[in-house]
């Protein structure tokens, strides 16, 4: 494929999202964006920001991330101007270390769901829609994504989650993120494919992977993109 073909089918592609993005994103403050900060996220959120640029942008302050992660994303939140709101769990990482131990390492799940589920469902319960940078090709898990759906929270709210890059493949966000001149993490350029948590993420144990480098290749989900099940 060359790179005039690249280019019409990725522009179609921008042009869909911005379709996608002009119909929800209205600047009523109902919807927000959760970003990782990894290069789909970054897309989408300098893509939103054109439509509302007080949209709120939603991170998951683990306490565990990279320093590049965090370096990266104030940099993008001050040369953007972004509406950054950073999510804490209820205890710090010190707090939570001398109560449980490494719980990264002993119970991961439980680790995701005090870190990160906890606090994102709790933030996600304010508003209308939800935006997240989710595509089908970066895991098997994700296979069936679909566009538009539903999402039940697990106090039983209803949320619209939109993932508009869902068909979009890597190259596909390199490309544009190239033609936007979006820089992108930094951790990308020492191999890094999918970037959580530093504790829970090495470079890929399979090339043909791209999330086989998160938590040791035991899981590829932490928990946030799983509907909640019905409550007892």
């Amino acid at each position: 494929m060359g790179v005039a073909e690249i280019s019409a089918e990725v522009k179609a592609k921008l042009d869909a999202v911005r379709d996608n993005l002009s119909r929800e994103v209205t600047g009523t403050g109902d919807v927000c964006l959760t970003c990782s900060f990894q290069a789909e996220d970054v897309l989408l959120a300098k893509l939103a920001i054109l439509r509302d640029p007080r949209i709120p942008i939603l991170f998951l302050d683990t306490g565990y991330h990279f320093a590049e992660t965090y370096a990266y994303r104030d940099r993008m939140a001050r040369e953007w101007g972004l509406n950054l709101i950073n999510l804490l769990p209820e205890k710090t990482v010190a707090e939570q270390e001398a109560e449980h131990g490494l719980l990264y390492r002993s119970a991961p799940d439980r680790c995701c769901g005090l870190r990160k589920v906890e606090p994102l469902f709790k933030a996600i319960a304010g508003y209308r829609v939800w935006l997240t940078g989710l595509r089908r090709e970066q895991a098997r898990s994700r296979a069936a994504l679909e566009e538009r759906a539903l999402f039940k929270l697990p106090g039983g709210k209803q949320v619209l989650k939109l993932a508009p890059l869902a068909e979009w493949t890597t190259r596909d966000v390199w490309y544009a993120c190239e033609q936007l001149e979006i820089p992108l993490l930094p951790l990308y350029e020492r191999g890094y494919t999918s970037i959580g948590c530093e504790p829970c993420t090495t470079l890929p144990l399979d090339p043909n992977d791209p999330r086989s480098g998160r938590w040791g290749g035991q899981k590829v989900e932490c928990g946030i993109h799983i509907e909640a099940a019905p409550e007892k």
